[in-house]
């Protein structure tokens, strides 16, 4: 049998009249809903929010399973780049946190249903920044002083002249990610938390003061006094700030209004479980997700909900160290997270009892001291490196009255150890 070779197959294929095609970048088969960022900030953007409010209006419609392609700033609404120094964390406005691009109306969702969000695609900017924020973070009573680290990005890592000797992997998620709440929701979270301000703890009431959309949050705006902040997470959603959240998951939101009112920002290009400084490397980026309505799916919910397949393990260290924290304290001392108690008991005792949160704090001043004594990083470097690379895991909660935190690095961000 003769071998058809391109020499002989060229001029029969030549002579045959054949449909002029593109390349495979024509091929489309999904209808895709963009939401674009405008201007330099939040404020000068209609496709911006930063508060959370059911009169909120719509800023797109998509329906289920469109494509949805949703570009979004950083957690501060900030002009920081890679010059960027501690002193110019005083021009920062901690009213502006956080810039939601939002709300996407999904058509056909009803309050009480269920919204199924599956996160296909985060590109991430090329700059991002880790923080220490003075008066904020998980041990705000150890680091008062500001502090900045810059990142370079890119697809394999990020790294920064602060940081030498470091490449943290590429692991992004979007740190805030929900659902708009009712008004019913509004009411009962606002009221609870004015509760626990007027006991004394930390509780953020809504602030007009740099909030949008203005025409409803802002001093003049139609629900000034009900615009809720975006720093806690609730059962809407929003700032979780959970790193498993990969592409690749899908996470399912009660749905509290009709259309569900999907937002999305704060993407965070690497964290530590725990966030311990306060920030992750935040970035801005565009995130791509498809949606799917799971009709009456929100009775029975009381938060939102996470499945995915292989993407917890993707993001698992390869090589780490780990330290072990028990609810342990010096006498005298009255950990910062519990001052709003008034409890003359605490301040008197070395062990609390079922306690994870100091339990936390144990294991993470351990860290600290480990990476500054084996790797040579200063404090602020250490805290700034557990922040993004560190991952406060609960070890066990039955072992009375000592519960047990456990505080992994994952030592693959020191080049030292990679190839």
């Amino acid at each position: 049998m003769r071998t058809l070779t391109l020499a002989v197959l060229g001029p029969i294929l030549a002579a045959v009249a054949l449909p002029a095609l593109g390349d495979t970048t024509d091929v489309r088969w999904a209808t895709t809903v963009e939401v674009a960022k405008q201007g330099n900030h939040c404020a000068d953007d209609p496709n911006c929010m930063n508060r959370y409010h059911p009169a909120i209006p719509a800023v797109a419609n998509a329906d289920p399973g469109d494509v949805i392609v949703i570009h979004t700033r950083d957690a501060l609404d900030s002009d920081l780049t890679l010059d960027s120094i501690a002193d110019d964390m005083a021009a920062l406005d901690l009213n502006l946190v956080h810039p939601m691009t939002g709300p996407v109306h999904i058509n056909g969702a009803k309050r009480g249903d269920a919204l199924e969000v599956e996160l296909l695609a985060i590109d991430p900017d090329e700059y991002g920044y880790t923080l220490i924020v003075p008066g904020f973070g998980f041990l705000r009573d150890l680091y008062p002083d500001p502090h900045i680290v810059n990142w370079r990005l890119t697809a394999r890592g990020a790294v920064s002249d602060q940081m030498p000797g470091i490449t943290v992997p590429y692991e992004a998620f979007p740190g805030s990610i929900g659902v708009l709440p009712g008004e019913p929701e509004v009411q009962a979270w606002k009221a609870r938390e004015t509760a626990l301000a007027e006991a004394g703890g930390i509780a953020l009431a809504p602030q007009p003061a740099g909030a949008h959309p203005a025409a409803v949050c802002g001093p003049e705006g139609s629900h000034k006094d009900d615009c809720l902040r975006t720093i806690p997470p609730r059962e809407n959603g929003g700032n979780m700030d959970v790193q498993q959240t990969q592409v690749g998951t899908k996470i399912t939101f009660p749905c509290f209004v009709d259309g569900c009112g999907l937002f999305v920002g704060d993407v965070h290009y690497a964290q530590g479980d725990g966030e311990v400084s306060g920030t992750a490397i935040e970035i801005g980026g565009v995130v791509t997700v498809r949606t799917r309505i799971v009709a009456g799916g929100a009775e029975g919910m009381v938060a939102p909900h996470v499945s995915g397949n292989d993407e917890i393990r993707d993001i698992e260290p390869t090589r780490f160290h780990q330290t072990i924290g028990l609810p342990l304290k010096t006498a005298g001392e009255v950990p910062v997270y519990v001052t709003y108690l008034e409890s003359e008991k605490i301040g008197a005792l070395e062990n609390l009892s079922e306690d994870l949160t100091l339990a936390a704090r144990h294991a993470l001043i351990q860290m600290l001291d480990y990476i500054q004594a084996e790797h040579g990083l200063t404090r602020e470097q250490a805290y700034i490196l557990a922040s993004v690379a560190v991952d406060l895991r609960v070890g066990q909660v039955v072992d009375v009255p000592n519960y047990i935190v456990t505080a992994v690095l994952n030592l693959d961000v020191f080049d030292k150890f990679r190839n």
